[in-house]
């Protein structure tokens, strides 16, 4: 509900960078975005959860992952580079220099998409041997090396969309991405099972990046010409992307091993029900934070020299998103037994505890994330990366030992225990490096909202009861009083929807 009032309410509106309203307009934006994509692919996981079952959603999940990884180890964080020299290009209106840009991102994007589909080829035998215990899947692997290539593509044309501020165009293309992968999903997967799985993952890629270029290309037609040497232009913004790209290669990775672990320890039903737990806690609940690499991470990047604004950037930035997400977590948290089977089916209830107690990472990343970005804005890439490295060990340490301990519950301890030892890192990181402290409202909001969380969470043990359902009500909505009540202090949030509800009413009367 919160998401929606600003996103609807902050379209058309300007504030300043420094301000909580400028923050709020954009987190809202870009999470109410991921909002209506996510509630319109509900129904598409429903049903395709029902059709494939635990077993199936895990196969579908190991091949999903190796794609990603494979996608983000060859695609040189094009997708996160270009976006600011785009944007940058665009302020200047320097209209000539912007389309010479498009054509050193477009080369790029080519020779990355080229790279991709050949190590994804030739690395088939390795990763069917690394990720099943059973079968050989090598083929599997070689099919989806268009994918791959088609990834690259939509990256590098999805940042020109960024850095052109064409963001009505960008949720266009995801709410239009949802609903073709909903009409090619379901009748695939009906009639074929999950032999059409490989091909659902390549249409669905190529249906992206149909959509991406449709919007970049008429923003900026494709030229063939002049584009002798332009590859050499684009080396700074490579080395920008590197880090970044190394960051998610680790992060990646990790993931790969512990679905890896998981199939080979457990099974496929162990991979499908923590690939639902996953995506109900890190992907939905991590919704909030989207605006991170479009909007927060250029406002930090110009004053991480300045300590009081930079400072202040940050710790605005972790203000208004634990005010956003915290309403959220309660409810997931409360209504999981509810939301499982809605959103799946009665197969993945047993998944409920593990995404309960994984909903606390969120908690702390909304702490950790804002942070995180200050060592990519003042150009301390091997701190980032060696950071990222020892986060990433940790998650898999944790998840085997988590699993052998208390199985399935054990993986989200071990989620939420990784992002508690990863803040712990990036604080004291900062602190040191750069003198960056939490601020006395922070402080404040972590103190009212955490706790709330904890209740909810204390309440769940009893969850078939009618108090439960009561309590869990009443938290949620004190959660999300508080939250509003906060925001309506630092920011205009109050005004603008009694000035937006008032005309409708004084219209119709």
């Amino acid at each position: 509900m919160l998401y929606f009032c600003v996103f609807f309410l902050y379209m058309r509106k300007e504030e300043r960078e420094d301000s909580y309203g400028h923050v709020l307009k954009y987190t809202g934006i870009f999470g109410g975005v991921q909002g209506l994509n996510i509630l319109i692919g509900l129904v598409r996981n429903k049903i395709v959860a029902s059709l494939l079952g635990p077993e199936g959603m895990g196969l579908a999940s190991l091949f999903n992952t190796a794609v990603n990884f494979i996608s983000q180890a060859t695609n040189f964080g094009i997708s996160f580079s270009a976006v600011r020299h785009v944007s940058e290009l665009f302020d200047a209106g320097d209209e000539a220099r912007i389309q010479h840009f498009v054509k050193v991102v477009r080369a790029w994007s080519l020779l990355t998409a080229l790279l991709g589909m050949l190590v994804c080829i030739v690395a088939g035998p390795f990763l069917s041997d690394y990720t099943f215990s059973w079968g050989d899947h090598t083929l599997h692997f070689i099919l989806l090396a268009p994918a791959v290539g088609l990834m690259a593509i939509t990256g590098g044309e999805t940042a020109i969309l960024k850095g052109a501020r064409q963001l009505r165009a960008l949720a266009v293309i995801q709410i239009w991405n949802i609903f073709l992968a909903l009409l090619v999903a379901v009748p695939l997967y009906y009639f074929f099972w999950q032999k059409a799985i490989v091909p659902v993952i390549v249409l669905m890629a190529l249906s992206a990046m149909l959509l991406t270029i449709r919007h970049s290309y008429r923003l900026y037609p494709l030229q063939m010409g002049g584009t002798k040497g332009v590859l050499g232009e684009g080396m700074g913004m490579i080395r920008l992307g590197v880090a970044f790209v190394l960051a998610g290669i680790l992060g990646s990775g990790a993931e790969m091993l512990v679905r890896s672990y998981l199939n080979v320890a457990g099974n496929l039903d162990i991979v499908g029900l923590y690939n639902a737990g996953f995506m109900l806690t890190i992907t939905y609940g991590g919704m909030v934070f989207s605006a991170m690499e479009t909007d927060y991470f250029p406002r930090i990047s110009a004053v991480s020299r300045h300590r009081k604004k930079m400072r202040d950037t940050v710790n605005r930035q972790i203000e208004v998103s634990l005010l956003i997400v915290s309403p959220m977590l309660v409810g997931l948290m409360v209504f999981m037994p509810i939301v499982i089977p809605l959103l799946f089916t009665v197969d993945f209830l047993p998944v409920v505890a593990m995404a309960q107690v994984a909903v606390f990472s969120m908690y702390v990343k909304a702490l950790s994330l804002p942070i995180s970005y200050l060592t990519l804005a003042r150009g301390d890439s091997l701190a980032f990366l060696l950071i990222e490295a020892v986060d990433d060990v940790l998650l898999v340490v944790f998840m085997i030992i988590g699993y052998k301990q208390w199985g399935l519950f054990g993986t989200g301890v071990a989620l939420t225990a990784s992002y508690v030892v990863d803040a712990i890192i990036i604080y004291f990181y900062t602190f040191l490096r750069y003198g960056y402290q939490f601020s006395a409202p922070v402080l404040q909001i972590i103190a009212i909202q955490l706790p709330i969380g904890i209740v909810a969470y204390m309440a769940a043990f009893n969850a078939s009861t009618f108090a439960y359902w009561l309590s869990g009500s009443l938290l949620c909505l004190a959660s999300l009083g508080i939250s509003v009540y906060i925001l309506r202090q630092k920011t205009s949030l109050w005004s603008k929807l009694k000035e937006k509800y008032l005309s409708r009413f004084i219209r119709h009367d």
